[in-house]
């Protein structure tokens, strides 16, 4: 009888049948999904020579009128900035409100309930229902972006807490320090790092989604990039994206240089 001479991590699965069985079920629920899909293969050839002439029509870009893509551009790094700022500052409490090892169970559902409600709808959902509500312009976007940031910092800041070894938690308590304090000296050390990488790369983020949420009217230079398609205006729509992934781009750089200093 030989024995294996290697260490092989455990499957998931240690019956071949099921195994197999598996694999074959879930390729064959893809198989059926794609076939179920309806999709009209002909209506899908006739737009590509639409897309090639498009494509065409782009070149060369048309950044003539610059001043409405400087215009655009910067309206979207506001309402980055300011969401990120807004985002972070809601985050805090909202992320405390659901650490479990930290609030009462009553404090604790109500924070976890607030989160994951936060956390349910698309952004592009979010920011037409913000439109619906306060119209056209940045202020939709400003709040859309507001709600993806402190759902999503606030989730990081929860699972930090609760991620904390409880000897420290369990030692500030027995000196008698009041719930501040135990956030000052137990929480805040070891989450606060943590806390300013995720809200840097919440920035990045902001700034990327900031062009999208401007599609659905949501201000930002995405508004634009849909008014010029509407017009047939693809070569200041080619000017457009080329200044978005500029933007992108800078934002990589700029949130890489604050991770740099804070390190």
């Amino acid at each position: 009888m030989s024995y294996p001479t290697t260490w092989q991590p455990p499957r998931f699965f240690t019956n071949p049948y099921v195994r197999y069985g598996v694999i074959l079920g879930v390729l064959g629920y893809f198989l059926l999904s794609f076939l179920t899909l309806d999709a009209d293969w002909q209506r899908t050839l006739k737009g590509i020579p639409r897309a090639i002439d498009i494509f065409q029509r782009m070149f060369p870009p048309n950044f003539s009128r610059w001043e409405i893509l400087v215009r655009g551009v910067l309206e979207s790094v506001q309402m980055a900035l300011a969401a990120s700022f807004f985002g972070m500052i809601i985050a805090i409490p909202v992320g405390i409100c659901a650490a479990n090892n930290l609030v009462p169970k009553p404090i604790y559902y109500i924070g976890r309930a607030f989160l994951g409600i936060s956390r349910t709808f698309h952004s592009i959902i979010i920011a037409i229902f913000f439109v619906k509500i306060f119209g056209f312009g940045p202020l939709a976007g400003v709040l859309t972006l507001i709600v993806d940031s402190f759902s999503f910092i606030g989730k990081m800041v929860a699972e930090d807490i609760e991620n904390m070894k409880p000897g420290k938690l369990e030692a500030i308590r027995a000196t008698g320090a009041s719930f501040p304090k135990l956030l000052i000296y137990a929480v805040l050390p070891p989450v606060l790092p943590r806390y300013i990488g995720v809200s840097i790369y919440r920035l990045d983020a902001n700034i990327r989604h900031s062009t999208v949420v401007g599609i659905v009217g949501a201000g930002g230079i995405g508004q634009t990039l849909a008014a010029s398609f509407s017009r047939y205006d693809y070569g200041f729509s080619l000017a457009i994206l080329m200044t978005i992934v500029s933007l992108v781009f800078l934002g990589e750089f700029f949130s890489n240089w604050i991770r740099a200093k804070l390190r």
